[in-house]
């Protein structure tokens, strides 16, 4: 097993290196570099670089952030100047190279707009994401595995039946806009005013006792959180449901059945390994989905200033330093869960040898 760990782990560099080289192809080819929204901001367009990039007039410059022929109205030896300071008087591959070497040792710079480095930035957002993921993931499992379970195990029953319909709605939902149903009905838009709606702490929050800092960061959390889960929590029960019907029906069931074994120890002893693996091996997408990319929509719905707002704010207004800073931990975590869920594998199940698979 140490082997295949230290491969893995000898993987994730170039793994790392082929997906931040793909998406740094992809940012520079797009239109309305660095430059030029800096350049539209000087000329008084605010965010309307996007839209001369492609057309509208103004300015002409390379969208990639490299060559810029200058721009109307303004010195091109002050365009020369914005090159400079944003390192685009490089070629692309020097650039790449560069800021590969400095993510080597996890510098990865300051942002172009905000003032800020990276990594303050990120340390700013984190705790609402983690917050959202960390709290939307435990819920998600610990509802969804028993569940699956029983639903499985009193297959066709009324119960299955009724639950599947409450699934299916929920599934059919998404979290958005059950975030906004929750706004609704119990954050003061039309009926109930029982939970807040912006942030993740009241004013006042420090000069609290412990117990009441507690409450008050569930009290914030439950309506994220509530809308958070509910596409999760559809799409993992019906997963564990049928993992766990799928190894009822086999053989060694039947003969442990025949045998005259007790149904918990058959269901908890035999089955819920070989039932498991599936669903842990759907656990890193699910975190990665929860703490960055699927909470965006609700961290804008409730005014959480979290990574996937920040992401999505980067990408607008082409801020690299932050696009690529985020991209690179967050592909770094993914990876490491990866290998992370490979080992809980061999936890769950020990005659799992990945060493010998791979030999």
């Amino acid at each position: 097993m140490g082997n295949y760990i230290l491969r893995r782990l000898a993987l994730i560099i170039p793994t790392l290196i082929g997906i931040m080289l793909l998406n740094f192809v992809i940012v520079q080819a797009a239109p309305g570099g660095p430059i030029e929204q800096m350049i539209a901001q000087l000329e008084g367009h605010g965010s309307s670089a996007l839209s001369r990039a492609t057309g509208g007039g103004g300015a002409e410059v390379d969208t990639g952030g490299g060559d810029t022929r200058g721009a109307r109205g303004l010195d091109p030896a002050f365009i020369a100047e914005l090159e400079i300071m944003y390192g685009f008087d490089k070629p692309a591959h020097e650039r790449f190279f560069k800021m590969m070497k400095d993510y080597a040792t996890f510098n990865f710079g300051e942002s172009f707009f905000r003032d800020r480095t990276v990594i303050e930035l990120i340390k700013e957002k984190m705790p609402v994401s983690i917050s959202l993921g960390l709290w939307s993931t435990l819920i998600i499992y610990l509802i969804s595995i028993p569940l699956g379970i029983r639903k499985a195990v009193s297959d066709g029953s009324r119960f299955d039946v009724w639950t599947s319909s409450v699934i299916v709605v929920g599934y059919a939902i998404p979290g958005f806009l059950f975030a906004i149903l929750l706004i609704v009905l119990f954050a003061g838009g039309s009926y109930f005013s029982l939970f807040p709606l912006r942030g993740l702490t009241s004013p006042g929050f420090a000069d609290m006792t412990w117990y009441q800092q507690i409450g008050d960061y569930f009290w914030h959390l439950t309506l994220p959180v509530a809308a958070n889960v509910i596409g999760g929590f559809a799409t993992l029960t019906l997963l564990t449901k049928n993992s766990f019907l799928d190894e009822i029906g086999k053989h060694y069931v039947v003969t442990a059945r025949a045998k005259g074994l007790e149904e918990k120890r058959i269901l908890y002893g035999h089955v819920f390994r070989n039932a498991m693996l599936i669903v842990i091996a759907s656990m890193p997408g699910v975190l990665i989905g929860l703490f960055f990319t699927g909470s965006l929509l609700i961290e804008v719905i409730f005014s959480l200033d979290g990574l996937g707002l920040l992401g999505f704010e980067a990408a607008l207004q082409r801020d690299y330093p932050v696009i690529f800073g985020t991209l690179f931990i967050f592909t770094l975590m993914g990876l490491a869960l990866k290998l992370i869920s490979d080992l809980t594998y061999v936890l769950v199940d020990p005659r799992i040898d990945f060493e010998s698979r791979e030999g």
